[in-house]
C-alpha cells in the first residue's frame, strides 16, 4: 500500500482553472500506472473475474460497490478525483464555490455526447442530480434540501440551505450510489425500480446484461475526452479496447482457477489465502488495493438487539482480532481501527473515544448480560453470504462466539443480491457483518443515515451531531465534533466497527495500465499479446 496525500478543495476558478487545496491528509491508494498512449495496441476485450452481482445497475437506486464498479465506465459525474484524491471537474468545465459557501457553480463542457448521440445540457444534469437527490441514500441524506438549477444551457447552480463541509466529497463520489448524470427523457421514463436505460457519457456503453452471468460494455466511438492528462478518475479517458465483460463467478477458487488458466484478464477480491500462489506467478500481476471498513449491524427496530444491553454482550463477546484473521488470514491484510473511517483518513480523523470499549473481550460478562436479561437459548438469525469470503468467515467466527455467550444462532447463508434485499428488512435478520467501502468523511456511511437502512440509527440526538459535524466550514473543523460522535457511539453501541481491509486484485501481465482508483479503472487499460 503506498501512501497518498488526500487534498480536499474547496473549488475550481473560472479564469485559470486552478485548485486550491483547503486541507491535506494521509491517504492510501495503488500507484497509478498509466503510460504514454499514443502508440499502444488497440482492440479486444477485457474478461473481468468479478465476485457478485449487483441487483441493480441504476447508480442512483444502490449503493453496492459491485453496481458503481461496473457503471462508474457507463456514467459521469460532475466532478470526480484525481489519483491524490483531489477533486477535479469531469462533465463540469469549472466550478466555482462563492464565498459564504451555499453556492456551487458548474459550468458545465460543451459538446459532450450521451451513447444515444444527444448533447448533455444543462437539463439533463438537473433532471439527474433531482432524481439523485431523491433516490439515492446520500443524495436525500445530505441533499434534500439543496436545489439545483439550470442558467442557461451549460451553466447549473447548486444552492444549499448552510454551509456543508462534505459537499465535494459526495459529488465527487464515484462508488456507491454515486450522482450519474443521464439523459433526462431517461430520467422521466424511469420506473419505480430503476431506469429502463443505462446511458452515461462514459467511455463504454452499457449493451447486455446477461442475469447471473455477466454484462457486457461496448467502446463509445463518439466519446468526448477532456484533454488534461489522464489523472485518477479524471482527465483524458480512452476506451482502448473493444469490449469489456464483467463475468459473475461467486465462487473463489474459480475466480482464481480462471486467472491462473488465462481465461480472465482481471481477477476481483482473490482470497488472502491464496496470495503465495499468485504472488509467486509471473504470468500475474497482484495489487493490493484499498478495501472495506467491516461493520456489524443490529436490527435495532425489532428484536432483542433493540436493546442496548444485548449490542453490549456482543461487543464484549467478540475478539476483533480473530475476526480480521479469519476473514483476512495474513496482517499485512488487515487493521485493528475503531475509527469510522479507514487508517489513511487517520490524521484528519482520529478520536481515542470507544477504543477502550472496542479492546475489550469479556466472554464471562457478556454471558452474565445475556442470563440477566433472560435472553439465554435466544434464536437469533445472523445473515451471511459466500459471494464476499471475508462475509462469511466473519459470521461463522461470530456464531461460534455468541453461542458461547448463550444464544441460539442461525446463519441465513444467501446469494448478494438476497442479501442486499433482506438487509432492509426488519423481519429477515437480527445482525449482520458486511463491508462498507471507503468514504472521504465519517457522516456518509450508510449505516449510519436515518430512513429505511440497515441497522435503523434514528436516534435524533446522533443525527443533530452528525448534522454539526457537516456545517463545520470546512473538514478541518470537525475535530470537536467528530468527539461526540464517537462519545455517543460508545455509549449506545449502535454499530460495531471491526476494523480495515485491503483486497487483492490480480491482471494478467499482458494487461496494462490498469489501475485501482476506490475500485477497478479499465478505461486507458490496453493488451500486449
Amino acid at each position: 500500500m503506498l501512501l497518498l496525500m488526500i487534498a480536499f478543495v474547496v473549488g475550481c476558478s473560472s479564469d485559470d482553472d486552478t485548485n486550491e487545496p483547503s486541507d491535506g491528509r494521509e491517504g492510501t491508494s495503488e500507484e497509478s500506472t498509466e503510460g504514454d498512449t499514443e502508440n499502444v495496441p488497440t482492440g479486444g476485450t477485457i474478461d473481468v473475474a468479478f465476485s457478485a452481482q449487483p441487483a441493480t445497475f441504476d447508480p442512483h437506486m444502490t449503493t453496492a460497490v459491485a453496481t458503481s464498479d461496473v457503471v462508474r465506465n457507463v456514467y459521469e459525474t460532475l466532478v470526480t478525483i484525481d489519483d491524490n484524491h483531489e477533486f477535479i471537474p469531469m462533465l463540469a468545465d469549472t466550478y466555482e464555490i462563492s464565498d459564504d459557501g451555499l453556492e456551487i457553480t458548474f459550468n458545465l463542457r460543451e459538446g459532450v455526447l450521451f451513447h444515444n448521440g444527444k448533447e448533455m445540457t444543462s437539463e439533463d444534469v438537473v433532471a439527474s442530480m433531482e432524481r439523485w437527490q431523491e433516490k439515492s441514500s446520500t443524495g436525500q441524506d445530505q441533499f434534500a434540501d439543496a436545489e439545483f438549477i439550470a442558467d442557461g444551457d451549460y451553466t447549473v447552480i447548486l444552492k444549499l440551505p448552510e454551509q456543508l463541509s462534505t459537499a465535494l466529497s459526495v459529488l465527487s463520489a464515484n462508488m456507491g450510489a454515486f450522482p450519474a448524470i443521464m439523459p433526462k427523457e431517461v430520467v422521466e421514463g424511469a420506473s419505480e425500480t430503476g431506469v429502463e436505460e443505462f446511458i452515461g457519457t462514459g467511455p463504454f456503453t452499457f449493451e447486455e446484461w446477461t442475469q447471473d452471468v455477466s454484462v457486457h460494455m461496448k467502446k463509445f466511438d463518439d466519446y468526448v475526452a477532456r484533454e488534461e492528462e489522464a489523472d485518477g478518475l479524471g482527465g483524458k479517458k480512452e476506451a482502448l479496447v473493444d469490449d469489456i465483460y464483467f463475468h459473475f463467478v461467486s465462487d473463489p477458487s474459480t475466480r482464481l482457477a480462471g486467472m491462473l488458466s488465462g481465461e480472465y484478464d482481471v481477477g476481483h477480491a482473490i482470497p488472502h489465502d491464496n496470495y503465495d500462489q499468485v504472488e509467486g506467478n509471473d504470468m500475474l500481476d497482484v495489487h493490493i488495493v484499498p478495501g472495506s471498513s467491516q461493520i456489524i449491524t443490529f436490527n435495532k427496530k425489532k428484536g432483542m438487539f433493540s436493546d442496548k444491553a444485548a449490542r453490549e454482550a456482543v461487543m464484549l463477546a467478540l475478539d476483533m482480532d480473530d475476526l480480521m484473521q479469519a476473514a483476512f488470514a495474513q496482517e499485512e491484510f488487515y487493521e485493528i481501527n475503531h475509527n469510522l473511517v479507514m487508517p489513511y483518513l487517520s490524521g484528519l480523523f482520529d478520536s481515542d473515544i470507544g477504543k477502550e470499549l472496542y479492546e475489550t473481550q469479556d466472554l464471562d460478562r457478556a454471558k452474565e448480560i445475556i442470563e440477566e436479561n433472560g435472553w439465554t437459548g435466544e434464536e437469533i438469525t445472523i445473515l451471511s453470504t459466500r459471494d464476499y469470503d471475508e462475509v462469511y468467515q466473519f459470521t461463522v467466527v461470530m456464531q461460534e462466539r455468541l453461542e458461547q455467550i448463550g444464544l441460539n444462532v442461525d446463519l441465513d447463508v444467501i446469494d448478494w443480491p438476497t442479501f442486499l434485499e433482506r438487509k432492509e428488512d426488519e423481519d429477515a435478520f437480527d445482525l449482520l457483518a458486511v463491508g462498507f467501502g471507503p468514504q472521504p468523511e465519517p457522516t456518509s456511511y450508510l449505516f449510519l443515515m436515518e430512513g429505511p437502512h440497515s441497522g435503523w440509527t434514528d436516534d435524533q440526538e446522533f443525527h443533530d451531531l452528525i448534522d454539526e459535524f457537516r456545517a463545520q466550514p470546512t473538514l478541518e473543523d470537525t475535530a470537536d465534533a467528530y468527539d461526540e460522535m464517537m462519545a455517543w457511539n460508545e455509549e449506545h453501541i449502535p454499530f460495531i466497527k471491526i476494523g480495515d481491509n485491503n483486497r487483492i486484485a490480480v491482471t494478467q501481465s499482458t494487461l496494462k495500465n490498469f489501475k485501482f482508483v476506490d475500485g477497478f479503472v479499465l478505461w486507458n487499460v490496453y493488451k500486449e499479446e
